[in-house]
């Protein structure tokens, strides 16, 4: 009783929280509109039969009038019925791949387990047509015509971001953009997917040693018991999305953009970006090999300037 209670004292917090925000928000941001958003995306090159893997803050593109579900709309509008749109819909009850490890009994059950990405995914989440890979710390969700393809068989790939995960895949797909939607170059999942690609061979050491199983249910109720390897809690406090990261996060800011790779341009009242799959992948294995990667130490850093910008890049 106690914690049911404690839990539905959290709840009502957060909804409190959520609700003076949103107040904040509609009375002193711009307001934006599913139109102007349709817009702003296109500015920055998203077109029709695009596939975009989208990170975002919701509250930066200004008061959405339609909210969550508008600025969907609006992703929906860009790529239109040939493109698809990849979500996190990551499910980590404490925080981590590791704490979710930690917990007796755990099984992650996508029938009542939301995520604890925000308010846009769990709109997303929630939307008709959106289908939900199955995983027991990273499930992702998507819509449109690669939306089935995407997310198949999550349960069965051999680590979180690996073969046979929705990252490689999306990597494969034509016109495969990641999309940033009022965030900096920091809290992008889809680093992963070249540490788990080159496995023992990325330069830093990223994982813990042992693998674990980790159990959740399908979509169906059927046990699955998937290998999640937790990263070295170490090792991520000096990762690209650690609050003390600043330099690292402005030194992939300006090598993206001195590389031509990285388009910039304004959605709503947020600062957004977008960068091919494809080549996001290989450059991230270029300077890896030069030993940058989001592990980067200000030496390193140091080590290798950023290169002059490309003509061919692009604001």
């Amino acid at each position: 009783m106690l914690e049911q209670a404690k839990r539905a004292a959290r709840a009502a917090l957060e909804a409190w929280r959520r609700a003076a925000g949103a107040r904040h928000v509609r009375q002193n941001a711009p307001h934006v509109t599913r139109a102007g958003l349709a817009a702003g995306l296109a500015r920055l090159g998203i077109a029709p039969g695009d596939t975009l893997f989208v990170h975002s803050s919701l509250k930066s593109l200004g008061y959405v009038e339609g909210g969550a579900p508008a600025v969907i709309a609006a992703l929906q509008d860009a790529v239109g019925p040939q493109g698809a749109l990849l979500l996190p819909a990551y499910y980590l009850p404490g925080g981590t791949v590791r704490a979710a490890c930690a917990m007796p009994d755990y099984v992650f059950d996508p029938r009542r387990h939301g995520t604890h990405m925000g308010r846009l995914p769990e709109a997303f989440l929630a939307s008709p047509g959106v289908r939900r890979s199955i995983h027991p710390t990273h499930s992702v969700c998507a819509w449109g015509r690669h939306a089935a393809d995407l997310t198949e068989a999550h349960h069965r790939a051999p680590s979180i971001f690996g073969m046979g995960s929705p990252w490689q895949r999306f990597i494969g797909c034509d016109h495969a953009k990641v999309l940033g939607l009022g965030i900096s170059m920091g809290p992008v999942t889809f680093y992963h997917a070249l540490e788990d690609a080159m496995g023992e061979a990325f330069p830093v050491p990223v994982w813990e040693e042992e693998t674990r199983l980790l159990a959740c249910l399908d979509h169906a109720g059927r046990r699955w018991d998937v290998p999640v390897r937790p990263f070295d809690p170490a090792v991520a406090q000096r990762r690209i999305d650690h609050p003390g990261r600043e330099d690292l996060r402005a030194y992939f800011q300006r090598e993206f953009d001195a590389a031509g790779l990285r388009v910039n341009g304004q959605v709503g009242d947020a600062a957004s970006w977008c960068i091919p799959a494809q080549a996001f992948y290989d450059h991230l294995r270029q300077l890896a090999s030069e030993h940058v990667t989001i592990y980067a130490s200000a030496a390193q850093l140091a080590a290798r300037p950023v290169s002059q910008p490309s003509p061919h890049a692009r604001a």
